[in-house]
């Protein structure tokens, strides 16, 4: 990384850190008309009880003046009070994000939190925990769905989406976040499960850009998400509409996203953010449709904010080593043309991996909040891509990963004996809760699935001369039960599909049996090393085991090729 790049980056993160907690509240532009409001009057507009929904994945398109305006609102007014607050992507800054969903975190403003990833909107975990909100969970597509059937006047979808996991009634506790307390939105009819959500009153929407009549532009967005569906849903149920953007623009009637008719509210925000630390107003050119900016520039400069921001952890040698050997299995069993949903986390590496081997030019990547093609952007800027080829609603991805998604790549908290993954629940303290976020959507759609993770949570591990070993064993991710089932092995088995499972220790294929071992790391002793520190029965072949080539355990020369 070149120190001119690290300097130019720094000196823009310190830049943000200093102005991210600044938003000014009474900003109206002087060249709007009377649907235009600063962002206090707009917030006046929800009413107490409101079921208020809002978009965004991470840092990335979030109305984060909606958020601040509608905390201050209730600090000084006492209103609006009693919200229930909806987001379907992770919206929270896990604590130390200005502008996240963490803003309506007050006692008395938010009643009830309901989304599909929970982990990073840690100030309302911290509520929920102490009674002082519900806490609730669905799918992080099925929320997205809920949103469009609302706006189609419909209160319900069913799906498959769930069924076998913690969000089927007869395995687990449902919606509820804290088992038996809350509402339940899940319910079984036939073999599908009926999810139903509160009705959207109050959309807290992002857009790029309005014109003078209040039409909604999103050209120079990196995702559209569910900014559609909410508002149309809101609409629909007689409730309020609310978008903020950077700028006015010109009419153009070939690129309304929202009509002024379905808008009724517009506050400008000229410090907008497209992304953490990225200034609508000087959005990065590669993280737009169309674009062919140069990846490897792109990339390194992504690098350096993620290096600084810190909020991921730093990859290690065994990490890159477990990323390569995703890579030749998703090789391996997969071909040219396929489509591809990478998860959070080491997939993000794996991914990177796929496209810099080439294979990326030969298939197609998707990402959740409805971005089609390029390649996933790493770390706080996860839910965009480089180069993206088009942008589609999250609701519209969801729905086309139904009859297209080939293969996807998710981490792996805890496995079990039956093969069953949860990533969903760290403890049955609800402060640590995660959620399963668009998990189970997409395990529902793929017809392969390659998990990717630990095989034991803090183990000591050493990777030197192309040999694995095991130091300290850790605390086992491989167990009896699984402490939540998010992935439900029966149901995958039954519908037909490839699972895989891969660790730096070894690789694994889910049977009837159980797991299977298929591959095994240089170093690595099935009994002392695998058997004896899982606390389930794995399937052990005879004979030989594959061992994994030095170019995966050491990097060397390491190509993939369909």
């Amino acid at each position: 990384m070149s120190i001119l790049l690290k300097a130019s980056t720094a000196l823009s993160l310190i830049k943000w850190k200093r102005n991210a907690d600044k938003f000014n509240l009474d900003y109206l532009s002087s060249e709007t008309s009377e649907k235009f409001k600063t962002a206090r009057q707009a917030a006046a507009m929800i009413p107490d009880g409101a079921v208020a929904m809002s978009t965004g994945m991470t840092g990335t398109m979030r109305p984060a003046i909606l958020y601040r305006a509608v905390r201050e609102s209730f600090r000084k007014t006492g209103h609006p009070k009693g919200i229930t607050w909806i987001t379907a992507g992770g919206a929270g800054g896990r604590g130390r994000v200005p502008g996240t969903v963490e803003e309506v975190a007050l006692p008395g403003l938010l009643s009830h939190f309901l989304s599909g990833h929970l982990e990073t909107a840690r100030r309302i975990l911290d509520m929920g925990a102490d009674g002082q909100c519900e806490l609730s969970v669905l799918p992080q597509g099925t929320i997205a769905h809920l949103a469009e059937a609302q706006g189609n006047g419909e209160d319900f979808v069913l799906s498959k989406v769930g069924v076998g996991t913690f969000m089927d009634p007869r395995v687990g506790s449902g919606s509820c976040v804290i088992p038996g307390k809350g509402t339940q939105f899940v319910s079984v009819e036939g073999d599908s499960l009926r999810y139903t959500m509160p009705k959207v009153t109050a959309a807290c929407v992002i857009g790029v850009g309005a014109d003078f009549e209040g039409n909604i532009y999103q050209e120079g967005a990196p995702i559209l998400a569910e900014s559609a569906e909410a508002a149309r849903a809101a609409r629909t149920n007689g409730g309020v509409v609310i978008v903020t953007v950077a700028k006015i623009v010109p009419k153009d009637p070939a690129q309304i996203f929202l009509r002024a008719e379905e808008v009724d509210a517009i506050v400008v925000n000229p410090d907008q953010e497209v992304a953490l630390a990225i200034p609508q107003k000087k959005a990065w050119p590669a993280l737009l449709p169309g674009a062919q900016e140069d990846l490897g520039k792109a990339m390194e400069r992504v690098n350096a904010l993620n290096a600084l921001v810190k909020l991921d952890p730093d990859r290690s040698d065994v990490d890159r080593m477990l990323a390569r050997q995703t890579a030749q299995l998703y090789q391996r069993v997969t071909k040219p043309g396929v489509k591809c949903i990478i998860g959070y986390g080491l997939p993000q590496e794996v991914g990177r991996l796929i496209d810099q081997s080439g294979l990326g030019k030969d298939m197609t990547f998707l990402i959740e909040t409805g971005v089609y093609g390029g390649v996933p952007a790493p770390g706080i800027f996860f839910g965009m891509a480089f180069n993206p080829e088009k942008l589609v609603t999250s609701a519209q991805m969801f729905h086309f990963c139904e009859d297209n998604l080939d293969v996807t790549i998710l981490g792996m908290l805890q496995v079990d004996e039956e093969g069953n993954v949860n990533v969903s629940r760290k403890s049955d303290d609800p402060r640590k809760y995660i959620g399963p976020g668009g998990f189970q959507n997409l395990a529902t759609s793929a017809r392969t699935i390659i998990f990717v993770g630990a095989f034991s949570a803090r183990s000591s591990l050493t990777l030197e001369g192309g040999r694995l070993t095991l130091k300290e064993p850790g605390i086992p991710k491989f167990v009896k039960k699984v402490d939540e089932v998010t992935f439900s092995a029966r149901a995958a088995l039954d519908d037909g599909k490839s699972v895989y499972y891969v660790t730096p220790l070894g690789a694994f294929k889910l049977t009837d049996k159980g797991l299977e071992l298929i591959q095994l790391a240089p170093g690595i002793d099935v009994n002392n090393d695998l058997i004896a520190n899982a606390q389930m029965t794995l399937q052990i072949p005879e004979g030989e085991i594959p061992e994994l080539s030095p170019e995966i355990m050491t990097g060397e020369h390491f190509r993939l090729s369909w």
